[in-house]
């Protein structure tokens, strides 16, 4: 009896669907004038929320890894949907007792380990089911938590107006879990040794060839490499830079190109039009140009564009570059689980993933701290942009590097390929 195969662009649908959700926690800073506004809490400490998100989103991803690789999408993904929902639904309790620890506790911890859980469990499956496309099937999830907060955003600001912050909490919360818990159940790794429809004969024929993975490695064996650190330090630089500059965008614009509150306002409402867009553009075109083509490519542009920042005296030729910066921000995550399949395989993508996740974790923290902290001291930003262009310098000298051991892996398995061939 022939076994019946998914629909591979409904598992697409499906792992959008809870990147939607999840990626709504962008859209925090709608929440953070109304709470400081009703109970008088200072704006660091409601902003810590989201930072304790964040954090939990690296640390979940990287000890729960092994839980999607070992149970599979369906359950990793139910499990993600009740802790997020859970985690939302309590942040409205916590506004109604009006507890900050309880906040911190729901939105943060609970609310953090489902969008560490929920990110990775949806990506892990699509590059198994999208061996030809890697690229694309990633981009198209991570497309959708780069969007989801401009989806989200006027949705919150409009229940909050209407119904309070308590009630739009609970809202969110079970329409949150309701669409991940519905999308997770059709979540499902390939059968094995499935190939998609005309790929065997395409690949006979010579019009379409799957790039073999260069090992197929377990996540523990994975962190034993050199490579492992060098995609950590890569996506780290590019996290930091990127949440950084977010954190701080609109003051920024207004401080250097003298741009009015209004337009500063808009430049960041178009910010997450462009990091949505470069994560679905920049991984599609990875898959033409390559992933080591693709991250050089990033950090080369963003070096320049960070040094000319400073310089630039015009709001709209600013605009534009911050536009640039943002499609690289995106690009950037949405790139790297196609790389670490290329480089790991797909054995255990989602844990390896889960690793590597912690780099996002750690620029969660130290970016935004940072730029407020070399603003403060220097009293201007142009410090700052300084700094992250050479840190671009030091992200592109990685992305060469770890060429070497690309170069070395290939060699590798063209040898091995040679004597099995010798040896039958």
């Amino acid at each position: 009896m022939e076994q019946h195969v998914k629909n591979r662009w409904l598992i697409a649908l499906a792992a959008v669907g809870i990147h939607l959700s999840i990626g709504s926690v962008y859209a925090w800073s709608v929440f953070t004038k109304p709470i400081t506004k009703q109970f008088g809490w200072g704006l660091t400490d409601v902003q810590f929320t989201f930072s304790i998100a964040i954090l939990f989103l690296g640390l979940s991803a990287a000890f729960l890894g092994h839980y999607v690789e070992k149970h599979g999408p369906r359950k990793a993904g139910t499990l993600a949907s009740i802790f997020f929902g859970v985690g939302i639904v309590g942040s409205g309790l916590a506004i109604q007792l009006g507890s900050l620890p309880l906040l911190y506790l729901c939105y943060g911890v609970l609310g953090g380990i489902g969008l560490g859980v929920g990110y990775i469990t949806p990506v892990s499956t699509l590059v198994k089911w999208f061996p030809d496309r890697r690229g694309l099937a990633t981009g198209l999830a991570i497309m959708g938590f780069g969007f989801a907060s401009m989806i989200a955003s006027p949705i919150m600001n409009s229940l909050i107006e209407s119904v309070g912050i308590a009630n739009t909490f609970y809202i969110l919360g079970i329409i949150y879990f309701v669409v991940m818990f519905a999308s997770a159940q059709y979540l499902s790794p390939p059968p094995k040794e499935w190939v998609p429809a005309g790929f065997s004969a395409d690949a006979t024929d010579g019009k379409k060839q799957i790039k073999k993975d260069l090992c197929q490695l377990t996540a523990n064996e994975a962190i034993k490499t050199r490579r492992f650190y060098w995609l950590w330090l890569m996506l780290f630089i590019n996290v930091t830079c990127g949440i950084a500059v977010i954190s701080v965008a609109s003051p920024m614009a207004q401080e250097m190109v003298g741009m009015s509150v209004g337009t500063a306002a808009l430049m960041v409402g178009l910010n997450g039009l462009f990091n949505g867009a470069g994560r679905i553009g920049w991984a599609s075109f990875s898959d033409y140009i390559g992933r080591p083509n693709t991250y050089t490519a990033f950090f080369a542009i963003q070096m320049v564009l960070f040094f000319l920042l400073p310089n630039l005296t015009n709001p709209v030729m600013f605009m534009v570059a911050m536009f640039i910066i943002m499609t690289c921000y995106g690009g950037g995550f949405a790139s790297i689980p196609a790389y670490i399949g290329d480089l790991f395989g797909t054995k255990q993508l989602g844990a390896i993933h889960g690793y590597i996740l912690t780099a996002w974790a750690a620029a969660g923290l130290a970016g935004p701290i940072f730029a407020a902290w070399v603003r403060n001291t220097t009293q201007s930003y142009t410090g700052t942009l300084s700094i992250f262009a050479a840190m671009f310098v030091v992200a592109l000298v990685i992305s060469l590097i770890i060429r070497l051991d690309i170069k070395k892996l290939q060699e590798e398995a063209k040898r091995k390929e040679n004597s099995v061939e010798l040896a039958s």
